[in-house]
Order: structure tokens, then sequence, then C-alpha cells
């Protein structure tokens, strides 16, 4: 069954602007690198018309294509997300301002903090029904740490389902194949803490 997410014009705003601002680095990050959309294509194993949309902003990639992407181009996915990467330190992010997007999966994601000295990023994720970050397993180098606010959420490492309710917490090495996603028929919400070094 299909989900319908409907954002509020703000949130949609700044999504739009988010799948811009993610769709300029990764054109600046693969020019840097002297590389062709050909190549990068190659290299991630994604399309190079899927490539050319998200570069201009006009496609919203999964957890999953994000992922692969910064591996080809030597990046973290936090890297992608950084707004101002050499800007002023915010020590304070107040509720609701945190850059969100959202995945075709129907996955909300609220940039909360992403601390570059310390490699820490973490994030207020809100996953609709029946929807998931990827569908199927990925990896990345890193660390991850998921808690589950409310509602109910089933991780996938190596092969293992974790079902997860309030309360629960799950860590595990992001370089093991896992997959996040909701059973339930309502939304869960959870905060992601992602750690680039182990």
């Amino acid at each position: 069954m299909a989900i319908e997410v409907t954002l509020s014009p703000d949130l949609e705003k700044a999504t739009a602007a988010m799948l811009n601002a993610i769709g300029m680095r990764i054109r600046a990050a693969r020019r840097t690198r002297k590389l062709t959309l050909q190549a990068l294509s190659a290299t991630s194993g994604l399309s190079t018309s899927m490539l050319s949309l998200v570069e201009r902003g006009r496609a919203s990639p999964s957890i999953a294509s994000l992922m692969v992407i910064a591996s080809a181009l030597e990046l973290t996915v936090p890297d992608l997300l950084v707004a101002d990467p050499n800007g002023e330190e915010t020590i304070v992010t107040r509720a609701g301002k945190g850059r969100h997007v959202e995945t075709p999966e129907h996955m909300v994601t609220q940039l909360l903090k992403q601390d570059r000295a310390s490699g820490v990023s973490v994030s207020l994720t809100h996953f609709a029904a029946r929807g998931g970050g990827n569908e199927s397993p990925a990896s990345h180098d890193g660390f991850e740490y998921g808690y589950v606010l409310d509602g109910v959420l089933s991780v996938e490492v190596d092969g293992a389902v974790h079902d997860l309710g309030p309360g629960d917490l799950i860590a595990y090495q992001a370089r093991r194949m896992h997959r996040i996603w909701n059973p339930g028929d309502v939304e869960t919400r959870a905060l992601w803490f992602n750690l680039e070094h182990e």
C-alpha cells in the first residue's frame, strides 16, 4: 500500500533547499576530483541520469544512494548534509530548526547537530508507517546508535532482524550490512547518532 506524506509549506521549502544544496555539493566534489558523471556512475553503481537529477536537486536520493555517492567521492553522508562547514559553531539547535531531508521511502530526517571535529552527527528521524530508510541492506564506515522515541522500528544487521519499541536502543558498526524500516501502521520517531570513526 502506498503511503502519502504531506509536508507543510515550510518543510517542503526546507526539503527542496536541502536537496538543492546536496546536489551542489555532489557536483562540486565530483568536479574537484575531475570525475565525469559517467565515471561517478561506474564507481557508485547509480545511473548517470539519476546522478544528474540528484546534482540538479530534481531527485530525492535514498539514504543508501547517498552512502554510495559519498563513498565514491571519498566523503561521508554528513559531509553532504552540512549547510556551511566553515560557518560559526551552533551551540543550540532550536526545536524544528534542524535541516530536513525526505527520502523516496518516506523517511524524513532532521539533522540536529553535525560536529565535524568529533565526527558525530545527531538526527531526529521520522519513519512513515510501512516506510524505511533504504530498500536493501547497505553499509558504510563508522558506528551507529539508534534510540526509539515512539512507535516501532525494525533494524536488520547482517541478516538478523531486531524489533525495537519506545526506549529501546540499538548500536552497531555501520560497515555491517544494515537496513532500517517501520513495520507499524503509525509514524515512528527515533534519535540517530552517527560516528564517522569507530
